[in-house]
């Protein structure tokens, strides 16, 4: 089983994640774009339970399933927690091998900042994914979860 660990700037806080992530996403959502005050938030989903993390962090509650954990002393903005499922977006520059996973999807791209161009060969999901697709790796098991997904070819 693979083990990547990442951290935060100042290094106070270092992280491990245990096994390959469930997905690895783009999200244009506005809540993660302001907090992370970035375009979009790029990350890979894992459990909870693939998850070590040694040192403070500090967590701000975006919404009742949603907690955005980071350093206390850098402000290094390292993850989502989400309450159900159990699971952990984890900042993909916050790896070690920041090159370490690609993304496949990009999310919510009606929310994407006019001037961000997808330079990448991944799928648009438009808006929020319904329930049980959070997980769903393939195209094939969004389908399954939801038939009312709003596919786009192009996020321009």
């Amino acid at each position: 089983m693979s083990i990547r660990e990442g951290g935060c700037l100042c290094g106070a806080v270092r992280f491990k994640a245990e096994g390959e992530p469930i997905n690895v996403r783009i999200c244009h959502y506005r809540n993660c774009q302001k907090a992370m005050g970035s375009p979009f938030f790029a990350r890979a989903l894992f459990d909870q339970r693939a998850m070590t993390v040694e040192g403070e962090t500090a967590r701000y509650a975006s919404s009742e399933a949603l907690d955005r954990i980071f350093c206390k002393i850098c402000g290094t903005r390292l993850f989502t927690w989400r309450r159900k499922p159990a699971v952990a977006g984890v900042a993909l520059a916050a790896f070690d091998d920041r090159n370490a996973f690609a993304p496949t999807d990009h999310m919510w791209v009606t929310e994407k900042m006019d001037w961000v161009r997808s330079t990448t060969a991944c799928r648009n999901i438009r808006g929020r994914l319904p329930e049980g697709a959070l997980l769903a790796p393939t195209v094939h098991e969004y389908m399954v979860a939801s038939l009312q997904l709003n596919w786009c070819q192009d996020i321009r």
